[in-house]
């Protein structure tokens, strides 16, 4: 494994020499040994991401999934190294804004690659990525249809429809998704506007751990569908989300099994007029790959509470553990011997900055202050969500290994 070092500390210049009096014998000075440097410790707290492991990631679920477009959601690990590699390997892209749909094509990826699944979106953002050359985007309002039609002309649509988040760590089921009437009316709308009413869009939550989820959406979906048929339209393209999960804590199905399960639930609501289908994995994809170094600052007693305070927190890449919804596999990889339960702190003054406490962890007892703590399945939503530097401490670092 290769990670970046940062190089050492120039040695300190010494007291200059006097100069030697005139009755004084000067001697040839003995021959100096050259220093023995050796190479600094990475700091942490750091994410150390895989890009090989993200690729093979990304191959096995369009291997799951033949014939469905896999465009990775760049929000995830936007990291310039890891979007080149993926595009590199025939990967798409699913953005958000007009920097991550510029990070893509930057990394190789063309416009026609590219998906826009922001349901709300600034109308000058929107104008921008469609002058960028993208021209598919996610709506989910009568008001969006609106910008879109005035800001992107003829862009293809897709219409998220609501589901109910059930089986995910990470719900999304509040803020997007409208209903089957909407969706019907909302087709019918862009196509009357000058947009192309292209299919039907919706996602199950973040970390979904139940591959049937995805059969009550696609049950919805082939409704619009058959309505937007008898209404005189042609959707042809349904966007399955993302919600492939990462080996975090707790048990998690093989990605085939996500496969086998979209696939027959398509035959069922479908039939033989299956539509093209995309997917848009970021966890699924780039969770794996990533690992968050991070070191103990302190073990203290609180009342008979054992509290482990570590390096990295909520407001330095690890946000996801708010409310304990996302649980991360914990290793420490020098210490061993008999665990015990502990709440475990990130080290901002911010009571808030709190990892897991509801549910405590399981750590050696024997931990003590500068002991390494390996943080797995960290590779998405970590750097991205880190803070500019939230009570003085630096943004997560990523060290980039092959």
């Amino acid at each position: 494994m290769s990670l970046t070092v940062q190089s050492p500390a120039p040695a300190q210049p010494t007291a200059p020499t006097p100069p030697p009096t005139r009755s004084a014998v000067i001697r040839p000075a003995p021959p100096v040994e050259p220093t023995q440097r050796r190479p600094v410790d990475p700091p942490t707290p750091r994410l150390e991401l895989s890009v090989g492991t993200a690729v093979t990631h990304y191959l096995a679920l369009a291997s799951a999934l033949p014939g469905t477009s896999v465009h990775y959601a760049v929000k995830a690990n936007p990291h310039p190294v890891l979007l080149r590699a993926l595009a590199q390997a025939g990967c798409r892209f699913d953005v958000a804004s007009p920097a991550e749909a510029r990070a893509a094509l930057d990394a190789g990826a063309p416009a026609s690659h590219l998906l826009h699944s922001n349901p709300v979106a600034r109308r000058d953002h929107l104008a921008q990525v469609h002058a960028l050359g993208v021209r598919l985007f996610v709506v989910d309002s009568v008001g969006e249809v609106g910008k879109l039609a005035d800001v992107a002309p003829g862009a293809g649509v897709l219409v998220r429809i609501v589901t109910s988040g059930s089986g995910s760590d990470w719900p999304l089921s509040r803020k997007y998704g409208c209903t089957v009437d909407d969706a019907v009316d909302l087709l019918v709308a862009a196509g009357g506007r000058g947009l192309d009413p292209v299919g039907v869009s919706f996602h199950v939550g973040s970390q979904q751990r139940n591959p049937q989820a995805w059969a009550a959406p696609i049950d919805s979906a082939a409704q619009v569908f058959r309505r937007a048929r008898a209404a005189g339209l042609d959707p042809w393209l349904l966007d399955l989300g993302g919600g492939f999960p990462a080996s975090l804590d707790g048990e998690v199905s093989p990605v085939e099994c996500y496969g086998t399960a979209i696939q027959r639930h398509l035959g069922r609501a479908f039939g033989a007029r299956q539509p093209h289908t995309l997917v848009e994995p970021g966890r699924g994809v780039v969770g794996d790959a990533g690992t968050v170094v991070t070191r103990v600052v302190g073990v203290v007693d609180r009342g008979g509470v054992r509290w482990v305070f570590v390096d990295v927190g909520v407001f330095t890449g690890l946000v996801e553990t708010l409310d304990e919804a996302i649980r991360y596999r914990l290793e420490t990889p020098a210490v061993t011997g008999p665990t015990g339960p502990c709440v475990l702190a990130g080290p901002t003054c911010d009571s808030a900055d709190v990892l897991y406490e509801s549910t405590p962890v399981q750590l050696p007892l024997s931990l003590a202050e500068g002991d390494e703590l390996r943080v797995h399945a960290a590779g998405a939503y970590s750097t991205c969500y880190s803070t500019v530097g939230f009570n003085g401490f630096d943004p997560l670092p990523t060290f980039v290994t092959r």
